[in-house]
């Protein structure tokens, strides 16, 4: 973009959800090398490293977008721009949650522990149901102690791991196909009179997304 541009079309406006959607999704196709002492970050590691700077990359086109002039004021760009900031909130909540779940595993897994039962047991919380043939249960033991780790502690830090990846994951899609969604709205409408009222329509599909949640917590 530049700092004196005539105002964005609606195509444009699109273009911007589309590209940052597919910037949200690449997310959770991101690599990352795992030592094998380390194994048990392998589901989240490739996240951990795309989604800072996913996230900055949003930000520097937000504030591009925001700075160049004119500045964003029909309604197709305002709701672009609610949309586009609705994705940066989500997503930077939701790495940050992920942080903080890394951070867990990764203190759990330091800490001493005494060998227990032999037996693999799953994570206290039970969010995941495992039962392991004996090809499984030996590959566990040996990426267990490649880990310096008990067995049942292996498949918990794992578990673990594999229950913050699928949370990101879901917040991932969801909020790519937001944006997707909030693009075609965008594109579709006959003229630049995007809806500025106080119906739904008036709201990019995180935000309404975010409303029915806390409607539903009440």
């Amino acid at each position: 973009m530049t700092a004196d541009r005539t105002p964005l079309s609606r195509t444009d406006l699109a273009g911007l959800l589309t590209e940052a959607a597919q910037s949200v999704s690449a997310i959770l196709t991101a690599e990352y090398p795992t030592a094998p002492s380390r194994s048990y970050l392998h589901p989240v590691l490739g996240m951990l490293a795309a989604g800072p700077r996913v996230v900055g990359e949003l930000n520097d086109r937000l504030e591009e977008f925001v700075a160049a002039e004119p500045r964003p004021t029909t309604p197709a760009g305002l709701f672009t721009l609610a949309s586009y900031a609705a994705t940066l909130g989500w997503l930077t909540e939701s790495l940050a949650e992920l942080t903080t779940a890394v951070d867990r595993i990764c203190t759990r897994a330091g800490i001493p522990t005494e060998p227990r039962d032999p037996a693999v047991t799953t994570p206290d919380d039970n969010e995941f149901d495992f039962s392991f043939n004996a090809l499984e249960l030996a590959a566990i033991r040996t990426a267990a102690e490649a880990a310096g780790l008990a067995p049942d502690d292996y498949v918990a830090v794992l578990a673990e791991s594999l229950l913050a990846a699928s949370r990101v994951t879901d917040a991932c899609i969801e909020i790519s196909s937001s944006l997707l969604e909030d693009a075609v709205y965008v594109l579709d409408e006959a003229t630049d009179h995007i809806s500025a009222g106080d119906g739904p329509g008036s709201l990019p599909t995180l935000v309404r997304s975010l409303l029915a949640r806390m409607e539903a917590a009440e």
